[in-house]
């Protein structure tokens, strides 16, 4: 009895600040789809007509005079100080940024200063609660453990949230992936250019896989800059970090170096991803029931066995109290 009287504050310490986070992380996800929303009703009311800005404006410039660059700003310069003597630190990361979309030249420096925040917020906002909310005290070595496990947790979970972002910006690319290179195929086998091709698809799917289309604009201004198309072919496949979309480039890069069809080869790989696709999605149907049994022995067996037995064991019971009482 006495140690569970130990682990009572320890319990309420953590259901309180789980319940806080989830609350904050709610109102969080609550106002990014709002705005998610809110973006998708202008553009549509815009007629899909997008602002080359748009997509090429960082998000300091976009934020400047706000909380959130201001913020970004303070984290920024933070990051420097911290990696001053180890610069590989704020490069070691630029592929995954541009993997998720985050293009500003100083998120390194941000990401490293978020880490080290978080590592010292997170303990710091539990010990401030446990002195002035928390109504038992916590032993120390509970609160030394649980200081150095949130301490971890602060430290990467930027690291979470960069891989959560980059997990969802591919999702999505991959959504918009066929779409686009059966429209590619289309403009290709229409008679247009290889570049021109793809400025076209980047402007139809706009309204319908934005990434994508941001993704083929970059390249376009890329060709433009008098990059080769070869490094902006490359460029596109380390910046999406899908294994279709390196296929693609290397199929195309082939094609342009042997000289070959480009109608024919993007028409033979886009008749193959449709194949991949669908004898993909026939493997997930098979996942199906071996998925739904650990849920249907947890959840629906036990429901069914109280809904059919339940009045057997209750008549039973009726039957057997009286002679056991007597």
């Amino acid at each position: 009895m006495t140690v569970l009287v130990e682990y009572i504050p320890v319990v309420i310490a953590v259901a309180t600040f789980l319940s806080i986070s989830m609350l904050l992380l709610g109102a969080y996800q609550f106002s990014r789809l709002r705005g998610e929303k809110r973006a998708k009703i202008e553009k549509i009311q815009q007629g899909g007509r997008r602002k080359t800005v748009d997509i090429y404006t960082t998000p300091l410039e976009e934020t400047a005079g706000t909380i959130q660059g201001t913020l970004l700003r303070l984290l920024g310069s933070f990051g420097k100080r911290l990696a001053t003597k180890r610069a590989a630190d704020l490069s070691t990361f630029r592929p995954m940024f541009l993997k998720a979309g985050i293009r500003y030249p100083n998120a390194s420096a941000a990401f490293w200063g978020a880490k080290v925040l978080f590592a010292l917020l997170f303990p710091a906002c539990f010990i401030v609660f446990q002195i002035f909310f928390s109504p038992l005290a916590m032993p120390h070595g509970y609160l030394v453990t649980f200081v150095v496990l949130l301490a971890l947790a602060g430290f990467y979970s930027p690291t979470g949230w960069l891989l959560l972002k980059t997990a969802r910006r591919q999702e999505k690319i991959r959504d918009g992936f066929a779409d686009a290179l059966d429209l590619l195929v289309v403009c290709v086998e229409a008679g247009m250019g290889l570049d021109g091709a793809i400025h076209r698809t980047a402007k139809e799917i706009a309204l319908d896989s934005k990434v994508l289309s941001e993704e083929f604009n970059l390249m376009n201004l890329e060709l433009r800059a008098g990059k080769s198309r070869r490094d902006a072919l490359k460029n596109l496949a380390m910046r999406t970090g899908l294994e279709d979309v390196s296929s693609l480039v290397t199929l195309l890069i082939q094609t342009d170096k042997l000289g070959t069809s480009v109608a024919q080869a993007l028409r033979v790989y886009s008749d193959t991803f449709r194949t991949k696709r669908y004898m993909k999605a026939e493997e997930q149907a098979a996942k199906i029931p071996v998925k739904l049994t650990i849920p249907m022995i947890l959840f629906i067996f036990p429901a069914l066995l109280i809904a059919i037995m339940g009045p057997a064991f209750i008549r039973i019971g009726e039957a057997l109290l009286p002679a056991l009482g007597r």
